[in-house]
């Protein structure tokens, strides 16, 4: 059965929930499991139709070492994703041959507007690897630093992952209906 995978990163907290909303979102559609990044595979399994990431932007992009060492000083020591961030798991990840599907997401600070962004980032790599772009990079937006999110944000991102998943189901519905008329055709 086919099925969508979100790997996240997060520090304080606020990444996961998104990610969490995203999963529920598509877990409407398809069947969907979440990852934590430190617990991700760096090949994906063949069954996954849609992968969706989303970390957090630190220093106006995906974070790096220096950037998740001084959100665990702000968090007093803990965060969420300890081992590794979005950016290294991105790099070591299995480029894919076939036509899997993926979308990225983050969460940002929302006043003032911080210029760039983890999301683009990553589709962009996730371009680099062969995945085709489901949908645009979304931004979630959080009142500071370490949060929290800005009211109504969850909800919206529950509603992405429903969109996501509604239109990965429709596409891999097209694609076996393509498929077995093809079969049809075909002479043995």
């Amino acid at each position: 059965m086919r099925h969508a995978l979100v790997v996240f990163e997060s520090m304080f907290g606020n990444t996961k929930t998104i990610a969490e909303a995203v999963a529920e979102g598509l877990s409407s559609q398809i069947p969907t499991d979440l990852l934590e990044v430190g617990a991700a595979s760096d090949v994906l399994a063949g069954d996954v139709d849609l992968l969706v990431v989303g970390g957090p932007t630190h220093a106006f992009g995906m974070s790096r070492p220096r950037t998740r060492e001084d959100a665990t000083r702000q968090a007093g020591g803990h965060v969420v994703s300890e081992r590794t961030g979005l950016r290294e798991w991105l790099a070591s990840l299995e480029r894919r041959t076939g036509k899997v599907a993926a979308a990225a997401f983050d969460t940002r600070i929302d006043k003032p507007r911080v210029p760039g962004s983890a999301a683009r980032g990553a589709e962009k790599r996730l371009r680099k690897l062969s995945f085709r772009i489901a949908a645009p990079s979304e931004s979630f937006y959080v009142t500071g630093v370490a949060g929290p999110l800005v009211d109504g944000e969850t909800e919206r991102a529950y509603r992405w992952g429903q969109e996501l998943g509604e239109d990965c189901a429709a596409s891999t519905e097209e694609q076996e209906s393509r498929k077995t008329s093809d079969d049809v055709g075909t002479t043995r």
